[in-house]
């Protein structure tokens, strides 16, 4: 058995492991990532990158089918599934290469197996079969093992009629029907792929609007999007129970108009995450887990002295950036360097579906549940020059400002490229912004982010074009 030192062992390469390991080696620490599947974790291999190079797919079919609104002609439009999959799977396979070669870059090592903690400062390092390879005695460790999609107690999954998201992105053809529970991110985003290619989806969502995170005036947004597609939508609706059959699921339904039966060729779950806590050797380290997730102070450190963990493991929000944030914060901090804890009120949040949705800082409902004095400011697509001439018209820019100073509070956007204008919200957002600053930006004309500016403006009675 080999034995290695290292100022820090990471485990898990996801978002949190991979930046939290590149940045350490840049403040000039010797680490070790310690991985037992591909590097890049589950967001770069089975979720993030895949998905949204399926929902690009999806995107552009769907421009194609509309052609004849911009005065062109295409006829005979079809789709190639497996080929939308395999390039899929190519771009997640990139990414991950890119992954190993800024490992070699930054020299960083990477011992493949799984890590397991111990009572002192070493992580034992297990081969496929159970085999201890590797004794890694290091200064400080980084827990970045992730999330894994949670099971629905009466309806596990079977990985061919009752799917996971992972089993979700490889089928071979899209489904003729297909039931989702859960209308969070992932619900919303494969409701929009599999419709856009034919299949009939119905959303079950156990709380009353869809991506229950989001602000209601946005969801709804989104809701009346799908409705023109044929998506089926059952808000306040419980699933009961599920029984498999050849043909498929017969799931019995609970919402307010009492109990139906529904019946779909597969279903998707996609209500939440179960971090993964277990096998790690946690308990015997001495380090503290609550409610499934592992207890950590505003820089990440564990119960344990040296013992780190971000991303997935710690709780939510669970988002591939707010990982890599944590991983750079808890490294920073053992390297000594005097940072703020993180803010997660400036943190964007993203729904890549059609139309899209992002989001920063509070919505409205959270606003006047804390009992602030807000003033709200919006503005449609429909008044906008470049979501006009782009054929994109449908959603709208909503800023939350407090009404007495005018500081920018949170800002929501629906609609096409939401998930690149909200980047200038955030950064408003972390600056301290007020309405005031915002509309005295100037904006490029014609630019959808003008319609950041008129939503400021408008949150004073000032907005130009509506």
């Amino acid at each position: 058995m080999e034995k290695a030192q290292a100022d820090l062992t990471v485990i898990g390469s996801g978002p949190g492991g991979y930046v939290a390991a590149i940045r350490a080696a840049q403040l000039g620490m010797k680490v070790v990532v310690v991985e037992k599947a591909e590097l890049g974790g589950v967001c770069l291999n089975w979720g993030c990158i895949p998905a949204k190079a399926l929902l690009r797919s999806a995107e552009v079919y769907a421009l194609l089918n509309r052609a004849g609104e911009f005065g062109l002609r295409a006829e005979g439009i079809d789709f190639d599934f497996p080929r939308i999959i395999q390039r899929s799977r190519a771009a997640a396979e990139k990414l991950s290469r890119g992954v190993a070669f800024l490992f070699r870059k930054n020299k960083v090592d990477l011992a493949v197996g799984r890590g397991i903690l111990d009572t002192g400062n070493t992580v034992h390092v297990l081969d496929e079969i159970g085999k201890e390879k590797l004794q890694i005695v290091s200064q400080n460790i980084l827990l970045a093992t992730g999330a894994r999609p949670r099971e629905l107690p009466f309806a596990p999954f079977d990985r061919q009629t009752i799917l996971t998201s992972t089993d979700a992105m490889l089928l071979p053809e899209p489904p003729r029907s297909l039931l989702i529970v859960g209308a969070g991110a992932i619900g919303v985003e494969f409701a929009d792929f599999f419709a856009t290619f034919g299949t009939e989806v119905t959303l079950v969502e156990l709380l009353p609007h869809i991506l229950p995170a989001e602000d209601a005036e946005i969801a709804g947004v989104v809701r009346r999007s799908f409705l023109k597609r044929k998506i089926k939508i059952l808000v306040n609706t419980s699933l009961k129970s599920v029984t498999v059959g050849e043909s498929g699921v017969e799931a019995w339904l609970e919402g307010p108009r009492g109990e139906q039966e529904l019946r779909a060729e597969k279903m998707l779950v996609s209500v939440g995450v179960v971090p993964n806590v277990e096998h790690l050797g946690l308990e015997e380290a001495g380090v503290t887990v609550e409610k499934g997730h592992v207890k950590v102070d505003e820089f990440f450190q564990t119960t344990v002295p040296g013992v780190y963990a971000v991303g997935d493991v710690v709780g939510p929000p669970y988002l591939a950036h707010v990982a890599s944030a944590e991983g750079i914060s808890a490294v920073e901090h053992m390297a000594g360097l005097h940072m703020p804890p993180l803010n997660y009120q400036t943190i964007p949040g993203v729904v890549f579906s059609h139309p899209q949705v992002a989001r920063v800082g509070l919505t409205e409902e959270q606003a006047k549940k804390q009992g602030l004095k807000i003033k709200v400011g919006k503005f449609p697509f429909t008044a906008n020059g470049k979501a006009l001439t782009s054929g994109e018209t449908t959603g709208l820019v909503k800023l939350i400002f407090d009404a007495q100073v005018g500081e920018l509070l949170g800002g929501h956007i629906v609609g096409e490229n939401a998930s690149e204008l909200i980047g200038e919200i955030g950064l408003a957002k972390s600056h301290e912004a007020t309405y005031l600053s915002i509309l005295k930006t100037v904006h490029s004309h014609p630019t959808l982010s003008e319609a950041i500016m008129e939503a400021a403006a408008n949150a004073n009675g000032e907005a130009i074009h509506i």
